[in-house]
């Protein structure tokens, strides 16, 4: 059955009320006819008291004595009991004689266990109550007990008799009206509650068309519903989920993308020095090349060629154990002074090539922070390697650390060719090189694996380029 929860919460919300009409009905019951047999009780004991004072004001002997109960005053007060009184009224002598309005005096018989201890209460004095005489009256009876009390002492009791059905009946017509309430009362708390129901599912239904939606995967599909409960929760979070499956799309498509655009520069960079290698081998192979100077350029070349081939290897398997989170640097406390004028005595020999000086500029005191000594000094290859690539020749780079507040910076600077604005966003993309032809012999991937070593340290390089000079700054934040 479509919708089945709808009417699982509505046969739900029927059972419970029902449940508690059933128990507010047998509490209600029980409650109701001991209030009504209190205050049924009550009365009868103020009539019983009534005739045991009245009859109290008459003479022992006219009350209990033989052959005078039907004369005098006493013989008329009796007469009229049934009228002044809507229960059956017995006058039991100390004697245990009965004596009935209207007739004479009968002999009291046997008694039940209970009546009896009821009947010597009252004769000794007390009031008292019990239903123990039901059975002589052959019907369910209440009886309320009062002593007659005279100078003499007590003198008999008075008993009046009223029978229970009545109270039954009313507590039965009272059951009846409030389980016909309590029908009407259903009827409308289940349509009620269907359409709760249908307010409660409706949102539900929404989510799992969203859910659907997701599934097939559309990412752009939301619930589009705010209620300030628990369900508008789930709404909000199926929402989050699809901005996430949305975003998380759209990484894998760049994800994608890069790996389409890696495999075809790794390609296109590849292509070249194998080509060259193969050529070469090809031209010394078949001879076509003999003269012996010929022949030393084209293994030159091959030698170079291969020296390139493998740069790129293995910028590549550094690029790629930066970028796995699982690779591990060899952190350890180092002073950034010692590394820096490390890269500064290693770039040396290569800049000696052009006329360049590198100049130095370190703080007297020790910079130390935690970092990989190895990648650090790398770093600052790659970026004093670049410099002096395009710097003019005598020309000069420097290389400064400085200690802030909060961070150490190291600037490398160079008077050399200025980087155009547009290629700015891009120089640290993977094989990302100048236009500029004599310019391009690296392999495209040094700023690509700087960005990864300073990223791994927490750090940040920034970069500003005019037509004066271009400045690369590394900054190490302390917090």
């Amino acid at each position: 059955m479509k919708n089945k929860i709808v009417w699982k919460l509505a046969a739900c919300f029927a059972t419970v009320l029902l449940v508690f009409t059933i128990v507010l009905g047998g509490v209600y019951a029980a409650v109701f006819r001991r209030h009504t047999i209190s205050v049924n009780r009550k009365a009868m004991e103020s009539q019983a008291v009534s005739i045991a004072e009245t009859l109290s004001s008459f003479e022992s002997g006219e009350v209990f004595g033989m052959g005078r109960g039907g004369r005098g005053g006493y013989g008329a007060y009796l007469r009229f009991l049934n009228v002044l009184t809507t229960s059956e009224v017995w006058i039991v002598g100390s004697d245990r004689i009965l004596v009935a309005p209207g007739q004479t005096q009968s002999s009291w018989g046997s008694l039940p266990p209970n009546a009896e201890e009821i009947l010597e209460r009252v004769l000794s004095g007390q009031q008292t109550y019990g239903e123990e005489f039901s059975s002589l009256l052959d019907a369910p009876a209440l009886t309320v007990g009062v002593p007659i009390c005279t100078t003499e002492g007590i003198s008999g009791a008075v008993l009046l008799h009223s029978p229970v059905s009545g109270i039954d009946e009313a507590v039965e017509r009272a059951l009846s009206v409030l389980y016909i309430g309590a029908a009407v009362a259903l009827v409308l708390a289940g349509g009620t509650a269907v359409l709760l129901a249908w307010r409660f599912v409706a949102p539900l239904e929404q989510m799992k068309t969203t859910a659907l939606k997701l599934a097939e995967g559309d990412y752009t599909a939301k619930t589009s519903l705010h209620p300030n409960d628990e369900i508008g929760q789930l709404a909000q979070t199926i929402d989050l989920l699809a901005e996430k499956l949305a975003s998380a799309e759209e990484q894998r498509s760049a994800v994608d993308q890069l790996k389409q655009d890696f495999l075809a520069n790794i390609s296109h960079e590849l292509r070249t020095p194998v080509a060259v290698l193969r050529g070469s081998l090809e031209v010394l192979l078949d001879g076509t090349v003999s003269q012996p100077e010929e022949v030393a350029d084209y293994y030159s070349q091959m030698v170079a060629e291969s020296r390139h081939l493998e740069r790129l290897v293995n910028d590549l398997l550094d690029l790629t154990r930066l970028q796995d989170t699982q690779f591990r640097l060899e952190v350890e406390e180092i002073n950034l002074c010692d590394v820096v004028r490390d890269a500064a005595r290693s770039i040396r020999q290569t800049s000696r090539k052009k006329s360049i000086t590198v100049s130095l500029n370190c703080p007297n005191e020790e910079c130390c922070l935690l970092g990989d000594y190895g990648r650090i000094r790398q770093m600052l290859l790659i970026m004093l390697d670049n410099a002096v690539k395009f710097s003019e020749t005598g020309s000069t780079v420097d290389l400064t650390l400085k200690k802030g507040q909060e961070e150490f910076m190291i600037h490398v600077t160079d008077w050399g060719q200025e980087i155009p604005s547009e290629e700015l966003p891009h120089i640290f993309d993977r094989f990302w090189t100048a236009h500029s032809g004599e310019k391009r012999s690296g392999t495209g991937l040094g700023l690509a694996i700087a960005q990864q070593i300073a990223g791994r340290h927490s750090a940040e390089i920034k970069v500003e380029s005019s037509q004066e000079k271009t400045c690369f700054s590394v900054y190490f934040y302390l917090t």
